[in-house]
């Protein structure tokens, strides 16, 4: 009887044994599967969002160690929904857009600046009517999209003018449908942006105002979920990096860099090297002067407190934004 419980005793034993080695050998699969995943970025279609192409292309995100997935997604609140489902970690957008996406209860963190509209967008006025400065607006119609970037950027020129968007009458239309109904006589004053402009020029129009006289009013920016930022700032800091890099390829090797960006957003090369002419690229040096510190801040910081107000006066956010609650220069102060 002894005997045969001591077989039974040794070969639970040698089970546990086994079972154990087992689960040890299912370590490094594990270990596998808990790999981190890819940073998921969605951008629309748009040449001032190229250097993700080309950090991407170019392996300049391969190279710093990152497996970065980007998303076209053209729509904005399709872009915006997936950052609120956590579907993606970071998003191009426009600057005065981000605000939006941080009221609606996604702390989000400003990292990199890719551009700022240097007459990319504009106000067509039709030649002929009388309307010569801004002050003559007062009482046209004007077509744009209502609680927009393009309204946003109306306002701020009407401000300068000492006129509030009260005083002219807003016909509600995306920009691209703005810009058409302007080519096609429609209407007397539209904001929106190129192709359209150029268009509308050749439409008996003129260019009354554009970005180059709001330098900086526009900008283009990259913003990251601020829980993932906190939760992976080495991954962060090695995308604004390859940012960096990217930006400084595209900048000094214009053709080629031009072929990339079109293939990307299946553009023709000839067209972004006509939207380039367009925008203002910032490189690490334009980035430290936009952005600022936090002793000294930079010029992001007032367009995010006017886009705040604007949309908060517009109800498009039911509560105000503290800019340096989403702004954060502090990799940019990191990359060499």
């Amino acid at each position: 009887m002894q005997k045969k419980i001591l077989c039974i005793v040794l070969a639970a034993i040698f089970a546990l044994t086994f079972v154990l080695a087992g689960c040890g050998g299912q370590k490094p699969a594990d270990q596998s599967q808990q790999a981190k995943q890819p940073i998921k970025i969605a951008l629309p279609t748009f040449t001032g969002y190229g250097p993700l192409i080309i950090a991407k292309e170019k392996g300049f995100f391969k190279n710093k160690g990152l497996d970065v997935e980007l998303q076209v997604i053209d729509g904005l609140g399709e872009r915006k929904q997936a950052m609120v489902a956590n579907q993606i970690q970071a998003m191009a957008t426009a600057l005065d857009v981000s605000v939006t996406v941080d009221s609606e209860g996604v702390p989000i963190k400003l990292v990199w600046a890719f551009d700022s509209s240097n007459g990319a967008d504009g106000l067509l006025v039709r030649d002929g009517k009388g309307i010569n400065s801004v002050a003559d607006l007062k009482g046209k119609e004007i077509a744009l999209q209502e609680a927009s970037t393009s309204h946003f950027f109306l306002l701020n020129v009407l401000t300068k003018a000492g006129l509030t968007d009260k005083d002219v009458k807003i016909v509600n239309m995306t920009a691209g449908e703005a810009g058409a109904a302007f080519v096609a006589g429609k209407v007397d004053a539209a904001v929106t942006w190129e192709p359209w402009l150029s268009k509308g020029v050749k439409a008996d129009g003129k260019i009354l105002v554009s970005t180059k006289d709001t330098p900086g009013l526009i900008a283009d920016i990259v913003a990251f979920r601020a829980d993932f930022v906190k939760a992976n700032p080495e991954q962060v800091q090695a995308f604004v990096a390859a940012m960096k890099e990217a930006t400084e390829f595209m900048l000094t090797n214009k053709d080629e860099a031009n072929k990339i960006m079109a293939a990307g957003f299946k553009m023709k090369p000839e067209d972004i090297s006509a939207d380039i002419e367009t925008l203002k690229f910032y490189d690490l040096k334009g980035n430290i002067e936009f952005f600022g510190s936090a002793d000294k801040p930079g010029p992001i910081y007032e367009v995010a407190k006017k886009a705040g107000q604007f949309y908060f006066d517009k109800k498009k956010i039911s509560k105000q934004i503290n800019p340096a609650d989403m702004i954060d220069a502090s990799f940019l102060a990191k990359v060499k």
